[in-house]
């Protein structure tokens, strides 16, 4: 798969979306500048009861080209680059905090958080769950049972989030997810009794009320969700309240070594 991404990519007269070099989408010296760890990032103001979210750095520069390369132009072979990105937050997400020692035998379930259908259409890809399906796999390699359930459901009458302030948005996705019956069938048949830890995922955190919403949909069926994964985060207007550590603060890396499987 990534050597027909580089072959498409020479082919196609790509360049990169970091400093427009010919060739790779993703040339290596800006691969070489990705964020090597994750770190807690909580939106102001928090939605309240919102998970532990989780990004691998800000939404700008680099991030910022990548998610929109992938999201907006169609540009698959990002799907990597931010599928390892994830991988990186749900990994830093699943061995801190609350029940980490519950860890150990459970199954991971990721969950994307759904664009509307129609948005989809118009891309012509789903360019979320493309991006979680790689961090599975790369999360896969140290171990760790992995599952990807696209479980959530957007209902009619949600519209755009682009342009939507926090309270503007929270007015539109209020009640706007759900969980039908057959995808949480599905998921029962795959990991049977073991027990399950479910990390929402998603490329961008911006006010947390996508996220909480998504919570929200998985709780009302009983599944309890352990923290939220994202690629970037947009950057906060104010500090974090009680104290809350530094935005995108640099982890130690050898603390995400230890966890699932990363690239």
């Amino acid at each position: 798969m990534l050597l027909r991404d580089a072959v498409t990519d020479l082919l196609l007269g790509s360049s990169c979306v970091g400093c427009a070099r010919p060739g790779r989408l993703l040339c290596a010296p800006c691969r070489a500048t990705l964020p090597t760890a994750a770190a807690v990032t909580w939106p102001d103001p928090v939605p309240p009861g919102l998970v532990t979210p989780w990004a691998c750095g800000a939404y700008a520069d680099l991030l910022r080209e990548l998610v929109l390369g992938h999201k907006e132009r169609g540009l698959l072979s990002l799907r990597v680059p931010l599928g390892r990105l994830l991988a990186r937050s749900a990994a830093a997400a699943l061995q801190s905090g609350p029940g980490v020692s519950d860890a150990a035998g459970a199954v991971v379930v990721l969950v994307p958080v759904p664009s509307r259908p129609a948005s989809v259409r118009a891309r012509g890809h789903d360019p979320t769950l493309a991006m979680v399906r790689v961090a599975a796999a790369a999360l896969r390699g140290g171990g760790a049972r992995i599952e990807v359930a696209p479980l959530l459901r957007t209902r009619p009458g949600l519209v755009d989030q682009a342009g939507l302030g926090a309270a503007e948005r929270a007015a539109n996705l209020a009640g706007s997810l759900t969980c039908p019956t057959p995808g949480l069938r599905r998921l029962g048949v795959r990991v049977g009794a073991r027990r399950v830890r479910v990390v929402l995922c998603d490329d961008v955190l911006t006010t947390g009320v996508t996220a909480r919403e998504a919570q929200r949909a998985l709780e009302a069926v009983g599944l309890g969700v352990a923290a939220v994964a994202t690629v970037a985060a947009t950057r906060r207007r104010a500090p974090a309240p009680r104290g809350r550590s530094e935005e995108f603060a640099e982890l130690d890396r050898s603390s995400l070594s230890s966890g699932p499987g990363l690239p």
